[in-house]
């Protein structure tokens, strides 16, 4: 796949535009300020932007999504090193060292390197991702429909058994995502299905009413029904005289321990599902071990603040291998990036880069230009962080249920949207009480229209034969691997769940 010289300086010069830089520019400040507020987080900003994007060109529209994104991950340490609160759930690592040096005066310092670590992390993940994304799209293109369908079963699987703490409970929701997402016409058909009588139903599920409802107004009822409380404030924000100021050279003494968080977040986020929280474990768990002083991690170091917020920070980047390459979105963020695509007649994927590579381009293009209006607008705005971190996400509730109503009357189609807005708020908060990850019912209602064309394509070709599946030895491999990891991870949780309710007794050793 030919990519010249001309097409990426055309797809620059398209994402340069003065209104271009501006969105991104607001994009990132709005992540940050949501991501900078304990009950608030990322995903839930980018279901909200999805509505305001269907009047903007599609740079414009990714620009403000992937701001949003971005800026959310600097945002959540911002509690989580103030208050011991983190502001986004990949930033709870953070609080480990975070707070502790927050307690001991030098809470400027750390939010200093924690800023400067999550673009270094951010910016090492982008650059894999402008370095990867060509040549996997030529091996993705290479893939017929049935190996296509074995990867997004793999996919789906890794969801079921890596997210949540019960993989079937992960492989009902996965399973409910599916079913959902059937409804509207069949792709190999011209008929509805599962509409109900309903026109407004002809079409499909409305991705934006659906993941509000879910992810934005669940999130909500869930937190109002449990009272919580998201201030904690106990750290009054850096000041100038509070050892605020980071050197060179302390920058530069962690600069081993952001680079491995990093490539084990590009590592962890170019793999659908796993999530920043799980990188940032890893991560801090790496650089404890390798670290000569291992025994001032928890007790407030800049070595354990590096490398959390380098490690979930680098996820957000290479998330978008696999959605750029396969058409699967790496995490929540990522699949309304996909709704919003699709959207605007842009179907990710393996032939993107060859039948949209300009545009490609530019993603990539906005992609730095986030990067690097994290690192000024995260150093302008975080003394006036400190403040705004202590605000109550409960005081925000009503504006941002104004946004979820009015984004489903424009999505939606008018009153069935606000229908389906309050259908799937109830549903949301329905899966929170029974502890059912929310995380892959919107994952998996995105992938099943986007999976539904491969796989019927698939039993076309083998006939509904599975013997025939043995001349797709890859399609065959992906399947196998999913099933097996969904298996190993059911039996470990049983033998777990075995040791805790019957205990080893201790041996009686008396005669």
């Amino acid at each position: 796949m030919p990519v010249g010289l001309d097409m990426i300086f055309t797809g620059i010069i398209d994402a340069c535009t003065l209104l271009n830089l501006l969105l991104i520019a607001g994009g990132v400040t709005l992540g940050i300020l949501v991501g900078a507020i304990p009950g608030l987080n990322g995903p839930m900003a980018i279901a909200l932007a999805v509505p305001a994007t269907f009047y903007l060109e599609p740079i414009g529209a990714i620009g403000v999504l992937v701001g949003i994104m971005k800026g959310s991950t600097v945002g959540g340490a911002v509690p989580a090193i103030l208050m011991n609160t983190p502001g986004t759930p990949d930033a709870m690592i953070t609080t480990l060292d975070g707070y502790p040096m927050a307690q001991k005066g030098q809470s400027g310092k750390a939010l200093k390197m924690a800023h400067l670590s999550s673009v270094t992390g951010d910016t090492f993940s982008d650059i894999v991702l402008f370095v990867a994304a060509a040549p996997l799209s030529v091996l993705a293109m290479m893939m017929g429909p049935v190996e296509q369908a074995g990867i997004v079963f793999f996919s789906i699987c890794i969801l079921a058994a890596l997210v949540g703490d019960n993989p079937l409970r992960g492989l009902v929701a996965a399973s409910l995502g599916f079913v959902l997402s059937s409804i509207g016409q069949a792709p190999e058909e011209a008929t509805p299905r599962l509409a109900f009588g309903f026109a407004e139903l002809e079409d499909g599920l409305p991705l934006v009413s659906v993941g509000m409802g879910v992810l934005v107004l669940g999130e909500i009822i869930h937190s109002i029904s449990e009272r919580r409380s998201s201030t904690r404030g106990s750290v009054a924000p850096p000041s100038e005289g509070d050892d605020a100021s980071l050197s060179l050279a302390e920058y530069l003494s962690v600069k081993g321990t952001m680079f491995r968080s990093a490539v084990i977040g590009t590592l962890i986020g170019s793999v659908p599902g796993i999530g920043s929280a799980l990188a940032a474990t890893l991560g801090y768990s790496a650089a404890r071990r390798a670290s000569k002083t291992p025994e001032k991690f928890g007790k407030g170091t800049l070595e354990g603040v590096a490398a959390t917020e380098a490690a979930n920070s680098a996820v957000s980047g290479a998330n978008l291998i696999p959605l750029l390459t396969l058409g699967i979105p790496g995490n929540v963020a990522a699949a309304f990036l996909l709704g919003a695509l699709i959207i605007h007649g842009i179907i990710p994927g393996p032939t993107l880069m060859r039948d949209e590579g300009q545009l490609v381009f530019s993603i990539f293009t906005c992609m730095a230009i986030a990067n690097f209006c994290n690192l000024i607008i995260g150093r302008l705005g975080m003394n006036l962080l400190g403040t705004i971190a202590k605000v109550s996400a409960i005081y925000i509730f009503p504006s941002v249920i104004l946004l979820c109503i009015a984004g489903a009357w424009v999505s939606g189609g008018g009153p069935i949207g606000l229908v389906l807005l309050g259908f799937f708020g109830a549903f949301g908060y329905l899966l929170r009480i029974l502890n059912f990850p929310v995380v892959i019912f919107i994952i998996a209602f995105v992938l099943g229209r986007i999976w539904e064309l491969p796989l019927t394509q698939a039993l076309i070709l083998t006939r509904g034969d599975p013997l025939r599946l043995l001349n797709f030895p890859v399609a065959v491999a992906f399947i196998l691997a999913g099933f097996g990891l969904v298996i190993f991870v059911v039996i470990k949780s049983m033998r777990e769940r075995q040791q805790e309710t019957n205990p080893l007794e201790e041996p009686n050793i008396e005669q």
